[in-house]
């Protein structure tokens, strides 16, 4: 019978990097989220290579202070909460302390960081989990990741990624989700050198419906806006004239949060169903506000689902939003009956005259 042993904290945080960092766009999800969390009002995020060989993710947040950064790569190390009573109201995007452990663990990662009451930045370097350099430089306020050669170490999971042109659109989508889901941060995205992305942090969501779908979908948006006791809604849902054959388009964030959620999307597509034909999706691209007591988060490690303490509720609220933005006049034929009696007189006058000059 084989022997029981405690498995050294290299593996272990390999482990935990296999549930949090499946490829590149999850280390750009977690960074962009700590920008985001760190009250950044302007962020870069550059790749090369699919973000395989290369991630760079820039912010003007608050920094972290020197003496916190090893800290802050240590497994359940976070600023986020203080104890399990916080687990129940959480605002931030990331609480669970294990995104950097987990990155530095299977990639070479670079940190320069610097808060606005130092004088100088701090440089500190991690390969594969283990410190390399922990330094001062002169560096503006804010914090820059550097993220380099993602699973060096671990190469049965290299294997397992896509090309770099795939693994580059996967994390496209996701910062193209992120920036929809901030429009009051000015997020960049540039790619093998390229910009492919540029918001303006302006608050005006209609300006990156525009930006990231184009004109189309732009001009043929209704507004949702929706405030109940539980629950606030706010956003735009597309005329049915821009459905698609996927839910590609279903876009929906909950407290500031991009997830998947089963009760939305029906939510969602039985407000459309008496509008829409068999086998469409809409566009719809919606903020939800809700307690943080009526929700769970804390459900998977990419915080990617979540589940509601009174779901039942959640979708009469969010159902009744978007079949009262649905109801609009301009979805609905109008018939005017002046104008069609003064067609039928016009036509009736038509036909007599015809009969007279044949009679004739």
């Amino acid at each position: 019978m084989p022997h029981i042993t405690v498995l050294d904290q290299s593996t272990i945080n390999k482990i935990a990097a296999g549930e949090v960092i499946e490829r590149p766009s999850s280390v750009v999800k977690e960074l962009l989220e700590n920008a985001i969390d760190a009250q950044a009002t302007a962020v870069t995020v550059e790749i090369r290579d699919g973000g395989i060989s290369y991630i760079r993710v820039t912010d003007n947040g608050c920094g972290i202070p020197k003496e916190e950064v090893p800290l802050a790569f240590l497994r359940h190390s976070t600023s986020k909460i203080k104890s399990v009573e916080d687990l129940f109201t959480v605002s931030s995007l990331g609480f669970r302390g294990e995104a950097l452990s987990s990155i530095a663990s299977v990639a070479q990662v670079e940190l320069i960081t610097k808060t606005s009451e130092q004088l100088s930045g701090t440089r500190y370097q991690i390969e594969g989990g283990v410190e390399r350099s922990y330094e001062e430089v002169g560096a503006p306020d804010g914090t820059t990741f550097l993220v380099r050669n993602l699973f060096y170490n671990t190469p049965a999971r290299q294997k397992f990624l896509k090309t770099a042109q795939t693994e580059g659109s996967h994390v496209a989508a996701l910062v193209e989700k992120i920036a929809m889901s901030h429009p009051d941060i000015s997020i960049r995205f540039i790619q093998n050198n390229q910009n492919r992305l540029h918001t303006s942090g302006n608050h005006n969501l209609k300006d990156i419906i525009y930006t990231v779908f184009g004109r189309e979908i732009a001009a043929n948006l209704l507004p949702v806006e929706s405030e109940q006791e539980v629950l606030q809604v706010h956003g735009f849902a597309g005329k049915p004239v821009i459905a698609r054959s996927n839910r590609s388009f279903e876009n929906y964030y909950i407290n500031g949060r991009y997830v998947k959620s089963g009760l939305i999307g029906k939510a969602i597509e039985d407000a459309y169903k008496p509008y829409m034909m068999q086998h469409k999706y809409p566009f719809v691209l919606l903020h939800i506000s809700i307690e943080p007591e009526y929700l769970d988060v804390n459900v998977h490690p990419t915080k990617m689902e979540l589940r509601f303490r009174n779901g039942e509720q959640v979708y009469q609220m969010l159902f009744q939003a978007i079949s009262q933005a649905l109801s609009h006049k301009e979805l609905i034929p109008q018939v005017d009956l002046v104008k069609r009696e003064e067609e039928k007189a016009l036509e009736e006058a038509r036909r007599e005259r015809l009969i007279r000059s044949h009679l004739r």
